[in-house]
């Protein structure tokens, strides 16, 4: 009798993996791909590279050996990893932007780098978070000034884990029309808010809206993060620099207190009026709750103070954390909605259904009248081709703008103009519950950059190298470096399991390799 007749389906397909991993942890070239492997921190979808790198004699052009003897060179097939900064995707690559995303953050709080001085520690700087506005009740837990647990409205008294958290008590008049826009004009709202708040602090220092640019500058970074019930709220350290940026002192008349009063007059002001859906324009804006805390130095206090202040290293671990929260395991999914056939199958709550579905039913294409003159889609023998303005029809793309069905501004068609709700691209978003913004942003002169974190890193490789082969001076050298795309991806569902397990032993051999440091 055969072993799989023995097994249950479930242990025998368990079986079949484990032989396939065990067969490619014994085929010959398995420690050169687990060296590649570990050298992408363990990708689970890298890219395949092949060409060749060689670090050569610039005067005879011949290769250097490196200090073990071996050429200075690599020819045949890499990995690259593929960047991919969603914990459900790739964790490697998420761990690594989250650790870039760290530097970055922390580079505005206590500078020290080549971007950023020191003395940005001791400027007026604020840890700032902005919320949504209701659109329902929903599920909540409450808790007192003491931390006892309160009970919902609901009656009942929720579990942090209880799945219901979030979700709308009454989902049949929950506005998730409004919902949709609110977050679709998320990022339009932080840009509003920010310019108010310039005008702000400039009216409080007496400085005319047009010479704040000979006065100061307003330095930031945002990061984006889903609230249970599918909202957006932002997290931000706001900064208060000289005209210059962060090389130049403060004005004198510049504090944590006139940021904040400033902060919550902005708040306050901004708004954003949505377009019309059935005769009913929305005024949006920011929800009640905005909490504004002044950021120390992290000599001055490590934990929160009596007053709610935090320290810097503590603000960039914080808000580092929200930069990839969001990018990561989040009630959105990874991938763009390409058809009702899909929102159908998505693995995600009622309540984030309905909503993505409503972003996908408030998107629907424009329809061409002169092809449809019923409004609907026929996809056979309308005569769009021979039109020639009707793309609905032909692969699933959007209308012209000429000569359209405006479903929700029908006066915006004799305006000659697109119909507004288009414009937001709410089917191209419903996978993000419609929010259109980047989970992490930053102004220009917050801090350094990614790309500068990256140079950096690739800087480090090359020193390396350099290192490796004996060379002081980079004029006596060539280097040969050349590789084309083949493919992205592991071969095999055992090497992909394989990779995840290195990628999962890295991150835990970081975690105790950094909670040991800090017991030291």
């Amino acid at each position: 009798m055969p072993l799989s007749a023995l097994l249950t389906p479930a242990d025998y397909q368990q079986q079949r993996a484990s032989d396939g991993i065990a067969r490619h942890v014994q085929a010959s070239g398995y420690q050169q791909w687990r060296a590649d492997v570990e050298s992408t921190g363990g990708c689970t979808h890298p890219i395949r590279m092949t060409g060749h790198w060689a670090l050569t004699d610039a005067a005879t052009g011949a290769v250097l050996p490196r200090s073990d003897g071996r050429p200075s060179e690599r020819h045949g097939q890499i990995l690259v990893p593929c960047g991919n900064r969603r914990e459900s995707v790739c964790v490697a690559c998420s761990d690594r932007y989250a650790a870039d995303a760290f530097h970055l953050l922390r580079a505005g709080l206590n500078g020290g780098t080549k971007d950023v001085p020191v003395t940005v520690a001791d400027k007026p700087r604020v840890f700032l978070t902005l919320t949504a506005p209701s659109f329902g009740p929903v599920h909540n837990r409450r808790t007192s000034v003491r931390g006892k647990a309160l009970p919902c409205s609901c009656g009942s008294y929720h579990h942090p884990a209880d799945p219901r958290l979030g979700q709308p008590t009454d989902p049949e008049g929950y506005d998730y029309t409004g919902h949709v826009l609110w977050n679709a004009h998320a990022g339009k709202l932080w840009s509003l808010f920010t310019k108010y708040l310039r005008r702000h602090l400039a009216v409080a220092a007496g400085i005319r809206v047009a010479e704040i640019k000979d006065h100061f500058r307003l330095s930031f970074a945002k990061v984006a993060e889903y609230q249970r019930r599918g909202t957006i709220h932002f997290h931000a350290v706001v900064r208060l620099d000289g005209p210059d940026g962060p090389d130049d002192a403060t004005p004198a008349w510049g504090s944590v207190e006139l940021l904040t009063e400033a902060i919550h007059s902005a708040h306050a002001a901004v708004s954003v009026t949505s377009p019309e859906i059935d005769g009913q324009a929305r005024e949006l804006g920011w929800g009640e709750q905005v909490d504004v805390r002044p950021i120390r130095p992290a000599s001055a206090t490590e934990v929160e103070d009596e007053h709610g202040a935090i320290s810097d290293d503590r603000i960039a671990s914080y808000v580092a954390k929200y930069a990839t929260k969001g990018t990561g395991k989040s009630d959105a999914t990874d991938r763009p909605i390409r058809s009702q056939g899909h929102i159908d199958r998505l693995a995600v709550t009622e309540h984030h259904r309905r909503i993505i579905q409503t972003a996908w039913d408030l998107g629907a294409p424009v329809i061409c009248p002169e092809c449809h003159p019923d409004g609907e889609h026929q996809p056979d023998g309308c005569g769009c081709e021979a039109v020639g303005h009707c793309e609905t029809c032909q692969g699933g793309g959007w209308a012209t703008r000429t000569a359209v069905l405006h479903r929700h501004d029908p006066d915006a068609a004799a305006r000659g103009k697109p119909d507004p709700i288009d414009e937001l691209k709410l089917r191209h978003w419903a996978h993000m519950l419609a929010f259109r913004g980047h989970f992490l942003s930053k102004s220009r002169a917050y801090s350094t950059t990614f790309k500068r974190i990256r140079g950096d890193r690739q800087t480090w490789r090359h020193e390396h190298a350099l290192a490796e082969a004996g060379i002081t001076d980079e004029e006596t050298v060539t280097v040969i470096n050349h590789w084309d795309m083949v493919r992205v991806g592991h071969d095999t569902d055992d090497a992909r399991e394989l990779a995840e397990a290195i990628a999962e032993r890295t991150r835990q051999t970081r975690k105790h390799r950094y909670s040991t440091e800090r017991k030291d």
